[in-house]
């Protein structure tokens, strides 16, 4: 089993829609983010880095932190912190997988913008802290 510990940054992010086909980078490619994961807690924050958003977006921004629990293809975060209070309370899954020395985080799917998408989160490890 490849170890989630330590401190991750924020390397890139891809959504698909069901057909499998490209939709816009979240955070439009420009996305700045850290997990750490480790003792039993974990917190991430991830958003985009843009200097300035154009007229008509808005700028996204997510995170929370927790205790968490690991079977080695799935993590899920209790949620007891998050600038959206709708998060607190609950369980956050994520798919797991590790490819070419990259944790890959894989939510559940969501609408966006009447769009079905499904994301890929690849985080490269900075310390094993």
């Amino acid at each position: 089993m490849d170890s989630i510990e330590g401190t991750w940054r924020l390397v890139r992010a891809m959504a698909r829609d069901d057909a499998g086909n490209p939709r816009p980078s979240p955070y439009d490619g420009q996305g700045m983010g850290r997990i750490v994961i480790g003792n039993g807690r974990m917190a991430v924050m991830m958003i985009d880095w843009r200097p300035d958003v154009p007229n008509g977006q808005k700028r996204e921004y997510s995170g929370y932190t927790g205790t968490y629990t690991y079977d080695g293809k799935q993590l899920v975060t209790s949620v007891d912190a998050a600038p959206d209070p709708s998060r607190i309370g609950t369980k956050q899954p994520r798919g797991v997988r590790f490819e070419n020395d990259m944790m890959v985080l894989i939510p559940p799917p969501r609408v966006v913008d009447g769009v079905t998408e499904h994301r890929e989160i690849f985080w490269a490890k900075v310390s094993d802290v």
